[in-house]
């Protein structure tokens, strides 16, 4: 895209040159508003040499950023696997406190009763996962039979009945 633009800029300011050539050639008397027309061109000129060398120095500084780019993409990897090796030390370290404090501990006892509403807990959500588990069986099973053309609604209907 910058080389296009450079090319373009490149043949203006060739058609420029020409078009100066020609009026040099010429030594016919100049009027006020042809000096004006020829020093907006130089103007025009000049800001298009300047567009072009700016344009240039992009160019030429398009690879080091893209170099600083990576650099920086690397070091931010390294920061963050840095932080995960960070974040596991402090998990293994906070487990070893736990059981250091387990055994030190003066308020075990209320720890106890904490411990054991947890273990409540967690037997609940056994259950929960023992349950879900038995639903899809259940919803696979009826899958199943109605596959096979069998009646699940009068099925059904007596379960329902018989509860």
């Amino acid at each position: 895209m910058i080389a296009m633009a450079l090319d373009f800029l490149t043949s203006l300011f060739k058609k420029k040159e020409k078009e100066e050539e020609r009026k040099e050639e010429t030594f016919e008397e100049v009027t006020v508003e042809e000096l004006e027309s020829r020093v907006e061109e130089k103007q025009q000129n000049e800001q298009i040499e300047q567009i072009m060398e700016r344009l240039n120095d992009i160019e030429n500084d398009l690879p080091r950023v893209k170099i600083s780019i990576d650099n920086i993409k690397k070091q931010i990897q390294e920061i963050r696997e840095e932080i995960e090796r960070l974040d596991k030390t402090i998990k293994d370290i906070m487990m070893l406190y736990e059981v250091v404090s387990q055994e030190i501990n003066p308020f075990k006892e209320q720890l106890s009763q904490e411990s054991s509403l947890s273990s409540e807990i967690q037997e609940l959500k056994k259950q929960i996962e023992e349950l879900k588990m038995e639903l899809a069986q259940v919803k696979n099973d009826i899958k199943v039979l109605a596959g096979y053309g069998v009646d699940l609604d009068s099925i059904l209907y007596e379960v329902l009945a018989e509860v």
